[in-house]
């Protein structure tokens, strides 16, 4: 499989890791978009939100776990921090494999809206 992400859990492409466990790996985003952006991904290949099935509502729950404790250690948990999953095409989905953004570290400004080239 030719995904960015699964190559990056597989260790196969660095990353800035900040979690792992055996379902679970976060690192730092290349690009952040705040002083705190790091990404979550399921090791297990899900394309988006729309992919996930009965048997992964654990891991989905997992996820959110995991990036309250992110926050708590990134010291955003009381400031405020935001949580992102973008889906499919419209949504400016870059990478087809599920992940959140946990976003933070200084006031966010509003969410993008739409965009000047949606029809």
């Amino acid at each position: 499989m030719d995904c960015l992400f699964c190559k990056i859990s597989e260790g196969s492409i660095p990353s800035q890791k900040v979690f792992e466990n055996e379902r679970l790996l976060a690192f730092k985003d290349i690009q952040p978009a705040a002083p705190v952006h790091i990404l979550i991904i399921p090791k297990k290949h899900i394309a988006s939100m729309n992919d996930v099935q009965e048997e992964d509502l654990s891991l989905i729950a997992e996820m959110h776990r995991v990036a309250q404790d992110i926050a708590k250690d990134m010291g955003i948990f009381e400031s405020g921090y935001r949580l992102i999953n973008n889906c499919g095409p419209d949504s400016g989905q870059a990478v087809h494999h599920l992940h959140y953004h946990v976003l933070g570290g200084a006031k966010l400004g509003a969410l993008t809206g739409i965009s000047d080239s949606h029809s």
